[in-house]
């Protein structure tokens, strides 16, 4: 029996942004349209709900009539370009319901929830709430709306039917399926399957991927998605004391911001043990750890210069003492506002270990900026395919490679499996390594390097899958410019397609992270 008062049918609905009064009836409302939420899903709750409000408010909407909450959308904006269909998971695309991967300079209004009381559906409130999504694509000019949609009945035809086959007969209308059957109405088309999107043993974790073209979307400049990258090849020489250090680390970073305007800039591994030259010869174990009192100062001095010059500032590497005593060979990337997240080395060298003895950490950060989405892997991390095959599946675009190698057969290792990885990820892998020397160092005596940008080797690239590439053992600074749009054409219509060619009926990627994070632009922190 309904709980509605029967005279609210017959008044107006009203559409409105919530506020954070609303949270409590919100919480009541979604309680009653899930009462038996699968426990592997993420359920609303009243931080995720507060997030939504701070992050992006005018993408949310209730539906009301005469003051009776009716119906909830939930929504965030999105970058997905001319590829709608990156594999992605609910949790993923949403940031676990946090919406901190929310982008105003986006392109797509991603559909998150919508639910409607039990007792007012038929009403039109899921029909309001869509009116009021359109209109929210049209003022902002997105491209798209894009939403996933559980298909509710898929068990019961799983027998006999893949997922593919349910989703067209569900889609002629010779299977009952609500929720799809809603969207086509409301002019939504039907993309494709996202496997593993949401746990749900009805869908048996399938959703259809349902878009809504919107028609009179404008292209905006930043669809080409430039981002200029610049690769510091710096020169190891003596200094007198920190401030001489972080003289030479603030001219690069000044050149690279304010004369060539770059947006990420990038230091090679281990630029800190310069510092090493400062003090008096100690061996090698007791150096690094001396080395890694500098931290704080370290830390204040690239904080400062990301924040002066506006941009992001991938700092090399430098070793950090852990609360067990352990030392980590860690790459710090500085955004905009000077707060900081910090990649460890998972894959220490035999040399690493011997001489420094640094320890390899378990975690891999993505971190999602307005232009690109990043990763870092420092060195010897990137000669392992499976690090940036998990990146590239968490969506990362531009690989940071910070490295430091003594001879031309360590800097060919790195460079060949950066070129590798660029190629069979399709992405764009950006390095930068060390060269001169520190005599009274041990360890750090002399060096090669050559910092390169590689791509896929395609038509949308440049010959020979390099962006660009300095001459080796000068120092120097490489600046190039990226388009992100080229990553996506190549992955749609390149001559090979490595990304969706995959074998996934015959090869399984399994990780065992510790903590893998993908981090949002406006969630950064300092760790």
């Amino acid at each position: 029996m309904s709980s509605l008062d029967p005279s609210i049918t017959s008044r107006p609905v009203l559409i409105r942004n919530p506020t954070v009064d609303d949270i409590p009836a919100i919480l009541a409302l979604h309680r009653r349209c899930f009462p038996e939420v699968d426990k592997a899903r993420v359920a609303w709750g009243e931080k995720h709900l507060r997030s939504h409000l701070n992050l992006f408010p005018e993408g949310q909407f209730l539906a009301e009539r005469d003051g009776t909450l009716l119906g909830v959308a939930s929504s965030l904006i999105v970058s997905l370009g001319r590829d709608p269909l990156r594999k992605h998971t609910y949790d993923g695309i949403t940031d676990t319901g946090f919406f901190y991967n929310h982008d105003p300079q986006g392109d797509t209004l991603y559909g998150a929830d919508i639910y409607v009381d039990p007792d007012a559906r038929k009403l039109g409130i899921g029909a309001a709430l869509y009116d009021a999504r359109r209109a929210l694509c049209r003022s902002l000019n997105l491209r798209r709306i894009l939403a996933g949609v559980s298909l509710q009945n898929y068990d019961d035809h799983a027998p006999r039917l893949t997922p593919d086959a349910y989703i067209r007969q569900a889609r002629d209308g010779k299977i009952v399926e609500p929720l799809l059957a809603f969207q086509l109405k409301q002019g939504f088309v039907v993309r494709g399957i996202m496997p593993d999107y949401l746990p749900d043993h009805r869908s048996h974790d399938h959703a259809a991927m349902m878009e809504w073209i919107h028609p009179g979307y404008q292209s905006r400049e930043e669809d080409g998605k430039r981002v200029r990258v610049a690769c510091v090849q710096y020169q190891m020489r003596k200094v007198g004391d920190f401030d001489e250090f972080a003289k030479q680390v603030r001219y690069f970073v000044e050149t690279a911001g304010e004369d060539y305007g770059a947006e990420f800039v990038l230091f090679p591994e281990f630029l800190s043990v310069q510092l090493l030259s400062t003090l008096e010869p100690l061996g090698s174990r007791e150096g690094i750890r001396r080395l890694a009192d500098y931290t704080p100062r370290f830390i204040a001095l690239m904080s400062d210069l990301a924040r002066e010059q506006g941009l992001y500032l991938i700092a090399g590497s430098h070793p950090v003492l852990q609360p067990d005593g352990r030392l980590e060979n860690t790459s710090m990337i500085f955004k905009p506002d000077g707060t900081h997240v910090s990649q460890p080395k998972l894959h220490i060298t035999p040399s690493e270990k011997t001489w420094w003895g640094i320890s390899g950490g378990d975690s891999l950060i993505v971190l999602q900026t307005p232009k690109a989405k990043i990763g870092v892997l420092i060195c010897y991390d990137v000669e392992f395919p499976e690090t940036a095959r998990y990146l590239a599946d968490q969506g990362v675009e531009i690989l940071f490679v910070p490295y430091c190698t003594d001879n031309r057969q360590g800097y060919l290792r790195v460079s060949l499996c950066a070129a590798a990885r660029a190629i069979e990820n399709q992405i764009y892998v950006a390095t930068a390594g060390v060269i001169g020397n520190l005599p009274d160092v041990p360890a750090m005596d002399i060096h090669y390097g050559r910092a390169a940008v590689f791509t896929p080797s395609d038509f949308e690239f440049a010959r020979d899958g390099i962006q660009a590439e300095a001459d080796p053992n000068v120092e120097t600074m490489l600046i190039t410019d990226l388009d992100i749009s080229n990553l996506y054409r190549s992955r749609l219509q390149g001559s090979v397609t490595p990304l969706t060619d995959r074998r996934r009926d015959l090869f399984e990627f399994h990780h065992k992270l510790s903590n893998e994070t993908i981090v949002a632009n406006s969630q950064l922190g300092q760790l």
